[in-house]
């Protein structure tokens, strides 16, 4: 069993396990998602970058904690919904490499050029 099989099943049996399902509907979750997504961000809210490197060295548990509440939601959404997260991340990925070309992709950044590939020739 891969890891990710492994981490789902345990978030299952945790939350089967207190009969939550009932409150895991799509849309709960995808909130519940988002707002975990939120924490992540609210630990470098009004930071420089100078700021947000000391704070990262002096909190990183406090993150990873944020960053598990994400992948949390992330495996039950996706077991919920039938869906390969490992075999749809692989497609994305894929996907990307066509968008981004590592050729168009170096140039850009060489010209310190960051936007979406629908904004770029």
């Amino acid at each position: 069993m891969s890891d990710i099989n492994d981490l789902t099943q345990r978030i299952i049996n945790f939350r089967d396990d207190r009969n939550w399902k009932q409150f895991h509907n799509p849309k709960d979750v995808s909130l519940a998602l988002v707002l975990e997504a939120v924490e992540v961000m609210e630990h470098f809210r009004f930071k420089n970058l100078s700021q947000v490197k000391t704070y990262i060295k002096q909190n990183k548990e406090a993150i990873s904690e944020e960053l598990a509440d994400v992948l949390y939601f992330v495996l039950l959404m996706s077991h919920d919904l039938g869906i390969d997260i490992r075999k749809a991340l692989e497609r994305k990925m894929d996907i990307n490499d066509k968008k981004y070309s590592l050729e168009k992709a170096k140039s850009w950044a060489q010209k310190g050029i960051f936007k979406k590939y629908t904004e770029l020739s």
